[in-house]
């Protein structure tokens, strides 16, 4: 074989065709990696991403508002009598069966920021009351008049104790 065969061999041509692409693709993951890395949250947003409560001490009937990634969430207690109606509704404008609301029924856990404009309703016998623009909520958090569009929110939680749960973890 002479020197001007071995110039010309198409295996040797297309093997250093791979190796250029795989080391240039290695070298544009490589340049991307701190650009990738700059848009994961910090640690401290991590560190607020949960909440623990202890709803050991909520009394049936009574509610505790905690902050959760800055935004309040109400946590109530409901009696039976509270269930049983909430129950017998169907909702509002925004219908949802009860039992898609919670858990547990004994416990509404709900975020507490009006879905019109954000403000944060006050608590009143029958539930929710936006003082923004009027929006009435009930004791499962479900729309039933005013401009709000929707249902309060729900936050993802799950139960860690009967007297321990933890928000934004599903």
């Amino acid at each position: 074989m002479s020197d001007d065969d071995k110039v010309k061999d198409p295996q040797r041509r297309d093997f250093l065709g791979k190796a250029t692409a795989v080391v240039g693709g290695a070298g544009a993951a490589a340049a991307c990696w701190p650009l990738v890395s700059s848009m994961n949250p910090a640690t401290d947003v991590l560190s607020k991403a949960t909440t623990e409560v202890d709803i050991g001490s909520i009394s049936k009937g009574e509610a505790k508002t905690i902050a959760w990634q800055g935004k309040p969430v109400f946590i109530v207690h409901r009696t039976e009598d509270q269930i049983r109606a909430m129950n017998e509704s169907p909702g509002g404008k925004d219908p949802q069966p009860d039992g898609q609301r919670v858990i547990k029924p004994e416990w509404l856990v709900i975020v507490g920021i009006c879905t019109h404009l954000g403000c944060v309703p006050n608590r009143s016998a029958t539930g929710w009351s936006c003082p923004c623009h009027g929006s009435q909520y009930d004791l499962s958090g479900r729309i039933l008049k005013g401009p709000a569009p929707r249902n309060l929110e729900l936050p993802p939680y799950q139960f860690v104790t009967d007297n321990k749960i933890i928000i934004g973890k599903a």
